[in-house]
Parts: structure tokens; sequence; C-alpha cells
């Protein structure tokens, strides 16, 4: 398995020349949260705790030069230890807890009380691996992606001895059509909108919408073929980590990184509900 070393910066959010966006029902909103350093937010919490857009528990990596910056984006897995190399934050070791699109973005996840010196364009070396790993007796229609080997061990997520099926058990089972943004996006780079709104996750409107989804959930989508660019494909299944909050943009949402996608036959989900336990800030070391 190879490792690389790699080094990303703290992204200063970025708007254009207005300041504003217009959400689902046609309403300017001014979209705070949407990358750089996001603080109050961690694992476990609801994806929609804070009135933001796409909001990230943590520190949003990006690169000057494109090609690195696509390079770091598809080289980082979720569990790869992140240290920052300069500023008052230098030293503190994190994780790295996911990925976003929009040109890329990685998402790292540091203590509360490093993130709240850390600042934009604070060099943050990332130790990648993982991509293109495969566990012992994975069924060979199945791909695993994202994912360090260390804590994919560590997730809800069982090999048959057999071979022949790999099962997750996750917050919720959730229909292909409810999938936004990333459809059509390279897997390995980018993460999948879900179109939930706050909205139905509270007064359970929708049936096809769990009542709450945390930050670190483990999310089964039905009909969706991750292994390349993301799309629909008939009696499919991925599974993906929550790793960022809601979106008052249409088609977008809270945000899923894959890290297992396979017919269903083969990759077995089964829905916990409340009772789920996905990525813990303890299994990750930022407690």
């Amino acid at each position: 398995m190879t490792t690389v070393n790699l080094v990303g910066y703290a992204e200063h959010p970025v708007l254009g020349e207005s300041a504003y966006r217009v959400d689902r029902d046609g309403v300017s909103y001014v979209p705070a949260g949407d990358g750089g350093i996001v603080l109050g937010l961690e694992l476990g919490d609801s994806v929609f705790k804070l009135a933001a857009d796409h909001a990230a528990p943590g520190a949003c990596l990006v690169h000057p030069d494109a090609a690195a910056r696509h390079a770091l984006t598809a080289f980082a897995c979720i569990g790869n230890r992140a240290v920052i190399r300069t500023g008052a934050a230098s030293g503190a070791v994190g994780c790295v807890l996911g990925k976003r699109g929009e040109e890329g973005r990685v998402i790292v996840g540091f203590r509360a009380a490093d993130l709240a010196v850390m600042r934009p364009s604070d060099e943050v070396a990332v130790q990648a691996r993982g991509q293109g790993w495969r566990p012992a007796g994975l069924p060979d229609a199945v791909t695993v992606m994202n994912t360090d080997p260390v804590l994919f061990a560590a997730l809800p997520i069982e090999i048959a001895a057999d071979g022949r099926r790999v099962a997750a058990t996750v917050r919720a089972v959730l229909p292909g059509k409810l999938a936004g943004n990333g459809i059509g996006r390279p897997a390995a780079s980018w993460d999948l909108d879900l179109q939930l709104t706050e909205e139905a996750s509270v007064t359970g409107s929708r049936p096809q919408e769990p009542p709450e989804v945390l930050l670190g959930d483990l999310i089964a989508v039905t009909d969706i073929d991750a292994r390349y660019n993301m799309g629909y494909r008939r009696d499919w299944a991925t599974v993906g980590i929550v790793v960022h909050g809601g979106s008052p943009l249409p088609g977008h949402g809270p945000g899923i990184t894959p890290i297992l996608t396979g017919p269903a036959a083969a990759l077995q989900v089964r829905a916990q509900g409340a009772s789920h336990v996905g990525l813990t800030a303890a299994m990750v070391q930022l407690q």
C-alpha cells in the first residue's frame, strides 16, 4: 500500500462579487460556513446545527496549484493523520474527516482549542494512504475508497468469511432520487450531497428522510454507482460518511464522502436509526 506525504493550506472562504446566493425558495442568503475554518461544529453534531451553508467540522484544505489541489483531494483519505506545520497551532495533530468537490477541498478535524488559533493559509501536512487499497476478503464486485485501512477496520462494516458479501450498518438507507450535487463527478475527489431539509428532518414529514442525520454518520444511498464518476445504476448501493452540513441551495444538502459501492446483492446495508454510531471523535483521537 502506497503512503504519500502531501501538503495543503487552510482555506480562506471565497465569494464572488455578490455576497448572496439564492436558496431553493428563491430567497437570497449569505453563505456563511462554506469553506475555511469552522468553529463550534464537531462529529456527532446535527447537520443542521448551524445556520450555515455546507459547514464542515474543522478546516478545509486547498492548494494554490490546481494540479496539486486535485492530487491532494484525490489521495487524502478519511482517517489519515494531519499535522499543522505553521502558525499559532503549529504541531497540532488532527485527522482527515472527508472531502468536498467545487475544485477540491480536504476536510481535516482538529481539537477545538487548536482550531480556535488556526488561521487561513496555515500549512498542514497530510500522510495520505488508502486510495486503491482493498481489504482481504472483500467481494470482487464491491469497491472501497477514500478510507484509511486502520479506520476502515473500526467502522461498522463486516466482510463475510466466504467473501461473497460485505455488510454495513448505517443511520439510514435513502433513495437515489435524493442524490444531488456530486452526480457525474469523480467519487475519489467529490462528496455527494443529499437533498435533505431541516424542516422534514424535524417534523418527519417526508418518509424517505431520516428524523436526524449527524456528522460522521454512515448513510447508504440506493441505485448509485460510485466506482468512478457517481451516477445512477439500478440495484446498486453506495455507503458514505456524512462530512458536512446542510445547504439552502437547490440540489444541495448534507454531503457524504463515498467509502463503499457495489451491487446490492454483494453490498448489504442495514439501517439502525437513532442507535447508529458512525465515525466519532474518539475513533480518530480528536477528544
